[in-house]
């Protein structure tokens, strides 16, 4: 089938090249001019396991890079919008991206085509949609409008689009959800898995990606909820793990027995430094303010909010109780994406505490093994602000290493060399990476996140002291 894909962001970039890879042809339309020549030229814009072979496979075959939106709608059956949708100072998402491709996209349909909402947005956006084409003149039986809610995670994206949980659909109009269901058919039957270079993941010919067809309020509702949900057991574990630490109980071992449970399972139950990225936070903002417009009192997703703010606060207060005061202090921030896997630094728990280090007068060097780029451009190096070309040199002569992402490499350091480079061996883990007892064989002073501090034989634990 031929598909136009309208962004080539996070999610529009990974949809167009995994619908190269089913098998489809698609035009990939951005405005950023620069970025489709580096997609031409070959680039890869983010960092993202399998996007750069799927590219180097598909570009100029499968997918094409361009800027000019008309001509692509004129030739696609379906044309999926995955514009950005950022929060707005009142919680709710801004949709003036969507409706400004809205309203290109009507200008290209002569027949008809099926425009579908990629891009995360609130319930009702489809019944927008229809308003903006009807008022540029589009006849109603030209068009259909389908909600197709993506549910990646950056890291894993291309896997969870080939082989995804489930694929959600939410059409009004059953002509428009045949288009989505050929559009899937590689995925639903199993096709696509029985190919000798399909990429491996869950799902096989035996058991192909699930089809859920909906409304399309009930689709845009989906995707809000699932990742409030999501949001809710991070929140959640950071809130008993601060219980834990109060009466010296273990959150890794909680979250364990919790997780065995069926019902629960052990996903997104690891205490840390709260929720970052692109989604979590402004999807709960948003899905806040809808159920208050809608006169709900969802006062949870509030909660959610406060928790995962205060854990930054949490940590911040654990680095100051453990070096007693900031200033001139010499400090290794390992992590700077708001999780490993990926290079985005939007919204990153990593970078607020670093500023919020600086402003207490502390030097910081920084490594992340992908996003120091990307970092730089938000929070540049200065007098008390470098990023180290490698992981050990970052530690070189601090007062102590804070691990701020769950990078694998943070896991798996030389604790005997990272003791010998540093000042002084005290590890402030943001993400419970290590063990307790490991850090004291080798003599660290040790703090992390719902789990008591530890110290080595040889020093007194400190008392607790108000910060």
């Amino acid at each position: 089938m031929k598909i136009c894909v309208v962004g080539s962001g996070y999610v529009g970039l990974v949809a167009a090249v995994c619908f190269a890879e089913m098998g489809h042809h698609v035009q990939c339309v951005d405005n950023d001019e620069a970025r489709i020549k580096l997609l031409r030229e070959g680039g890869v814009p983010i960092f993202e396991a399998h996007l750069p072979e799927l590219l180097a496979k598909h570009r100029d075959r499968g997918v094409r890079f361009i800027s000019g939106l008309g001509e692509a709608v004129a030739e696609s059956e379906a044309i999926f919008i995955a514009v950005g949708t950022p929060q707005g100072d009142s919680g709710a998402a801004d949709l003036s991206y969507v409706e400004a491709v809205v309203s290109q996209i009507a200008r290209g349909i002569r027949d008809y085509k099926v425009v579908v909402e990629k891009s995360t947005v609130p319930v009702y956006t489809n019944d927008w949609i229809r308003r903006v084409l009807h008022r540029h003149g589009v006849d109603p039986l030209n068009f259909g409008v389908v909600s197709n809610p993506e549910f990646l995670r950056e890291g894993t994206a291309i896997s969870d689009f080939l082989h995804p949980d489930r694929i959600v659909v939410g059409a009004n109009e059953e002509r428009a959800a045949d288009v989505l269901r050929r559009i899937y058919e590689p995925l639903t039957t199993g096709s696509y898995y029985a190919r000798p270079d399909a990429l491996p993941g869950s799902c096989s010919m035996q058991q192909p990606a699930p089809l859920l067809v909906t409304s399309a309020q009930t689709a845009e509702l989906i995707k809000h909820a699932s990742n409030a949900f999501l949001a809710l057991k991070i929140s959640f574990i950071n809130a008993v793990s601060n219980l834990a630490e109060a009466v010296d109980a273990d959150i890794e071992d909680i979250a364990a027995g919790m997780g065995l449970d069926t019902r629960i399972g052990p996903k997104f139950l690891h205490a840390g430094l709260g929720y970052g990225g692109s989604c979590f936070p402004k999807d709960v903002a948003a899905f806040h303010w809808v159920a208050q417009q809608r006169g709900v009192n969802f006062q949870l997703l509030r909660e959610i909010r406060r928790i995962n703010d205060t854990q930054r606060e949490v940590f911040y207060n654990k680095v100051l109780a453990a070096l007693w005061t900031l200033r001139g202090k010499r400090l290794a921030a390992l992590g700077l994406a708001y999780k490993g896997g990926t290079d985005d630094v939007r919204e990153s728990p990593a970078l607020e505490i670093i500023r919020k280090l600086l402003k207490a007068g502390a030097q910081v060097t920084a490594y992340d093994p992908a996003a120091m780029e990307r970092a730089q451009e938000v929070l540049p190096p200065g007098d008390s602000l470098r990023y180290a070309g490698y992981l050990y040199e970052a530690a070189a002569n601090a007062d102590a290493v804070l691990i701020l992402t769950d990078w694998p490499q943070f896991a798996a350091l030389d604790l005997v060399h990272l003791k010998q480079v540093m000042r002084f061996p005290i590890m402030i883990d943001g993400r419970n990476l290590y063990k307790p007892q490991t850090m004291i064989d080798h003599g660290f002073t040790y703090v992390s996140m719902g789990r008591p501090a530890s110290y080595p034989a040889q020093q007194d634990k400190p008392r607790k002291v108000a910060c």
